[in-house]
């Protein structure tokens, strides 16, 4: 495709140059009421020639001819103003100088020199604003022309519409602006009528709407769920603009709306810490982070390195995963950083680490947690998730750790999976070692759900599927889950261990469970496809361990409250300690895997298995 051609500087400024000889022609006009004097047009003739170069010199000083004028903005505008303003300063010098020290004339009428100041100013701004718009109309002839609803009403939202207008390959129309301040409703902005939020399902409704665009930079998430629900019912795009820091030099491009992501719509709000008490907690402190190139261990390794830590030590057996993560702390400047490949089962090895870095706070998120996967391989699971936190945990007593913070799940809660299972062993482990090891450290269980975006989770599967035309696979129409993003879980995580004192296991508000099924309609539907007719939904059966819904508490177990209303305190029942560390031997050093399995039935008698081989293994149910 053949380059614009763009008009030639020097045809700028001559253009800029004739504007101004009409501007100072319409001064003469107005001052002197449509009857110029003779004697005025004497005066001016001799004076002209420098009338013209003063203007033509503060043009080529301030780059006026250099400004693309297909692409003028309120910058543009300014300099063009403050140009004229000082040459219009420099012929009031001028005549001053020459009233004074000469003959007794100024350069030129002071009223004339003030009229035409406004009319040189408004005359380049308007004509360039002018062509601007005959450019931007003549592009957007014969294109295809998108009707657009923009979600809030302010800075970004005019950001967005004047984006858009730019767009060469499509023509955009904004139809209005919708914001969730009453107070601008009713208003206008660039042409576009402003109305509130909850007359969007009217406004698209009314039709001729092809997308709504989020242009609100921190929207409220039930509101923004209520604009996409509203979106998807009358089956309108949905895009998002992201924030102010991903734009490029701080210009948005259309390039960058993107569509709206599920995790948007999952999300709370944001969860308010007490920001001064947690760094406070972990400022000056040798930290360590096992499972660091997970999505909880690297999250959390982020959000520790912007406290000040004396030394950060993230360990993980994954190298590629590690690798990425050091080199983003590194990029963002962490000091004292300490990267170690090892494996939590290798006791040998950790122990030199502890040696070595004697740290004072351990979080320990190293784990396997596909459910199916350790279904499959019993082994794994029980080595990593039981010896490896027995290991951990058994060093840090060892070692003189301070805090070891547990990060477990809530698959642990009456387990029907092996792995659900090996993490409530796990908790067990913790628990015992410090009813039993005197001087041990301040051992904290955190327990919570699915984070969003994790590997391995359901909504990148789903993305894949989609991507790929379907089938999108559902396990069954039934099955729930409870969700939250991974910083808010890593913050509430950092928030449990400032308030841990020992012993305790911390269980966090997952709102409410979500459908799995509605969340695969909803991705469908925000892909701009429609469930059922473009892309279908199959079911493939519960997978072996998996529930359909899970629980942060068993049964057994009340709560008591923290001083975070998001933060609850499990309270599990008694068991022996003693006796649970010698169980938990006998479960480690088992070499068939059916014999681990019974093991950990018989520690933790709440666990039933669901769709497994290993159901053979449960007691019989009681008839009623």
């Amino acid at each position: 495709m053949a380059a614009a051609r763009l008009f030639p500087r020097w045809g700028i400024l001559l253009i800029d140059m004739v504007l101004s000889v009409a501007a100072l022609s319409v001064a003469y006009l107005l001052r002197f009421n449509f009857n110029v004097p003779r004697i005025e047009v004497d005066l001016l003739l001799p004076v002209l020639p420098l009338f013209l170069l003063v203007r033509m010199v503060s043009y080529l000083i301030a780059g006026l001819p250099r400004i693309m004028v297909r692409h003028t903005n309120t910058d543009d505008a300014r300099r063009i103003f403050l140009t004229v303003l000082a040459g219009t300063a420099t012929f009031l010098a001028v005549g001053a100088v020459r009233y004074l020290y000469f003959d007794g004339y100024y350069f030129l009428p002071t009223s004339v020199i003030v009229i035409d100041f406004m009319a040189t100013a408004m005359l380049l701004i308007v004509v360039r604003i002018g062509f601007k718009l005959l450019h931007l109309r003549s592009r957007g002839a014969g294109k295809h022309v998108v009707g657009v609803v923009i979600h809030g009403a302010g800075e970004a939202g005019l950001i967005t519409k004047r984006t858009l207008e730019r767009e060469g390959s499509v023509k955009y129309q904004v139809a209005a602006f919708v914001d969730d301040d009453p107070r601008k409703a009713g208003k206008r902005l660039e042409g576009s009528q402003v109305y509130t939020t909850d007359k969007l399902p009217a406004l698209l409704a009314s039709g001729g709407v092809d997308e709504v665009i989020i242009a609100i930079q921190r929207p409220d998430p039930e509101n923004r769920r209520r604009v996409v629900d509203a979106a998807v019912a009358a089956r309108v795009r949905v895009l998002s603009v992201p924030p102010v820091s991903d734009w490029i030099n701080g210009q948005l491009s259309a390039g960058q709306i993107k569509e709206v992501r599920i995790e948007d719509l999952l999300g709370r709000p944001v969860i308010r810490l007490d920001d001064a008490q947690v760094k406070a907690q972990f400022s000056g402190k040798r930290v360590l982070v096992t499972g660091a190139a997970g999505s909880i261990g690297s999250e959390l390794a982020r959000q520790l390195a912007r406290m000040q830590l004396k030394e950060l030590v993230l360990v993980d057996i994954a190298e590629s995963g590690l690798y990425d993560v050091e080199m983003e702390l590194r990029a963002a400047g962490t000091p004292d950083l300490h990267v170690r490949i090892a494996d939590v089962r290798d006791r040998n090895v950790m122990a030199g680490i502890f040696a070595a870095h004697r740290p004072q706070v351990v979080f320990h998120a190293a784990a396997y947690k596909h459910v199916p996967l350790m279904e499959a391989q019993p082994r794994e699971a029980v080595q990593t998730n039981i010896h490896g936190t027995r290991t951990m945990a058994e060093l840090a007593c060892e070692h003189q750790v301070e805090q070891f913070i547990f990060v477990s799940t809530d698959k642990a809660v009456n387990p029907t999976s092996v792995m659900g299972a090996s993490k409530r062993v796990a908790e067990m482990v913790v628990n015992s070692l410090a009813a039993t090891r005197p001087g041990a450290p301040r051992f904290t269980t955190t327990r919570f759900g699915n984070v969003l975006g994790s590997s391995g989770s359901v909504i990148p599967l789903f993305r894949r599927q989609i991507a790929a035309g379907g089938p999108v696979t559902v396990t069954h129409p039934e099955v729930t889950r409870f969700f939250m993003t991974i910083p808010e879980a890593c913050r509430l995580v950092l928030e449990a261990a400032t308030m841990g004192r020992g012993g305790e296991i911390f269980v966090f508000d997952m709102g409410q469970p979500v459908r799995i099924a509605d969340m695969a309609e909803k991705m469908i539907r925000l892909s701009g496809l429609e469930p059922g007719r473009d892309i279908t939904i199959a079911y493939t059966g519960l997978r072996p361990g998996e529930k359909l819904y899970e629980e942060l508490l068993a049964s057994s177990e009340n709560t008591l409250p923290t001083h975070h209303r998001r933060i609850l305190i499990g309270q599990v029942r008694d068991q022996d300690p003693r006796q649970v560390l010698q169980a938990v031997e006998a479960i480690v050093n088992a070499t068939d895997p059916d014999q681990m399995v019974r093991g950990m039935k018989s520690l933790v008698p709440e666990y039933r298995s669901h769709n497994s081989v290993f159901r053979n293994f449960d007691p019989p149910a009681h008839s009623a």
